[in-house]
């Protein structure tokens, strides 16, 4: 098993092989895995696409679909028909999330150093959401462009740099949810805005869920939990652990104390906090690389006589879809 790149897409600048063999996972292919990639790209070629065919994107959708070529490219066109609807590719370059510190008070959404593994750690806290006070803040279309905006950053450039620094090819995240003081009251709107993030996450952003922990589980989460994880794929489930209170050991035994917030048994107490910090790998200069998005950007506003591509887009980026459709259980990444 290996992996054959392409050189008219794959010019990465990081290791592109994983750190554990496990089928259909990059550097671990069969013969038929790379021909499906192939395949996949052929077809997608034959009906204009032009970006995101590098293999590491390719396999992602692959192995969301079972490595149903057809489905997989299905997926694809989706997802793709979504970033032109609501210009994602020219608003990452120049989204400014103004009203994030307000927003934070009531719902912390952040990535925080890393994992034992290497893995960018991401923290949700839902026990503070006010959908109604939030939107006097901002919007449900802004909050969602933000969490696009965000998965774009973990592609690049914080994986990148997460894989410079450990030598091995990392595409997933450690997630925290914390989901103290979600009592009956808060439930649906937490479950308002989770459902919409998760259809987002999981439609366009297939195969970036590594953990997921859901700490601080009220009583009674587990009995719905159990009913839950039947409708989940059992890759997906592996990947999920529900704690209630007593979460710290176990979340210990996987994020480093110096890398976990305080508040949740570490040691971590960042300047200004950690949820504004975005301490991480892609913050120091040994690991760090511009994102090639941002090279992009430059390029297309450096360029003379021609029409800068973000310019409309800062205020004016279509709306993220909200309400698109029902989906699983709540996952800040997807599996």
């Amino acid at each position: 098993m290996s992996m054959k790149l392409d050189p008219k897409y794959d010019d990465y600048d990081f290791p592109t092989t994983a750190p554990v063999a496990q089928n259909g996972h990059p550097g671990h292919l069969t013969d038929e895995q790379q021909a499906q990639v192939h395949q996949l790209r052929l077809m997608l070629e034959a009906e204009g696409y032009t970006k995101r065919l590098d293999t590491l994107t390719l396999l992602r959708f692959l192995r969301a679909r079972k490595f149903d070529v057809n489905l997989s490219k299905a997926m694809f066109v989706e997802c793709e028909k979504w970033r032109k609807e609501t210009n994602l590719d020219e608003t990452v370059p120049i989204w400014d999330y103004k009203e994030k510190e307000e927003v934070q008070k009531y719902y912390p959404q952040y990535y925080h150093k890393t994992d034992k593994d290497g893995r960018p750690v991401y923290v949700e806290q839902l026990g503070g959401i006010d959908l109604t006070a939030m939107y006097k803040i901002t919007t449900a279309e802004r909050m969602l462009m933000n969490l696009a905006v965000e998965y774009e950053r973990v592609a690049d450039p914080r994986l990148p740099a997460c894989s410079r620094k450990s030598g091995f090819l990392l595409e997933t995240c450690c997630s925290i949810m914390d989901l103290k003081g979600v009592g009956i009251t808060k439930a649906p709107q937490v479950y308002s805005y989770v459902r919409q993030a998760s259809v987002l996450s999981q439609n366009y952003y297939p195969e970036r869920l590594g953990r997921l922990y859901l700490i601080n589980a009220p009583w009674g989460f587990s009995g719905v939990w159990s009913v839950v994880k039947g409708w989940l794929d059992p890759v997906t489930v592996q990947k999920i652990h529900v704690l209630g209170s007593n979460y710290q050991k176990e979340l210990l035994a996987q994020v480093p104390a110096e890398n976990l917030p305080k508040q949740f048994g570490g040691t971590c107490e960042c300047e200004g906090g950690c949820s504004m910090s975005d301490a991480g790998p892609w913050r120091e200069k040994e690991w760090a690389r511009p994102a090639k998005w941002e090279q992009e950007s430059t390029a297309i506003q450096n360029t003379p006589g021609e029409v800068k591509e973000g310019d409309a887009a800062a205020e004016g980026a279509a709306p993220v879809a909200v309400e698109e459709q029902a989906a699983g259980a709540p996952a800040p990444a997807a599996a």
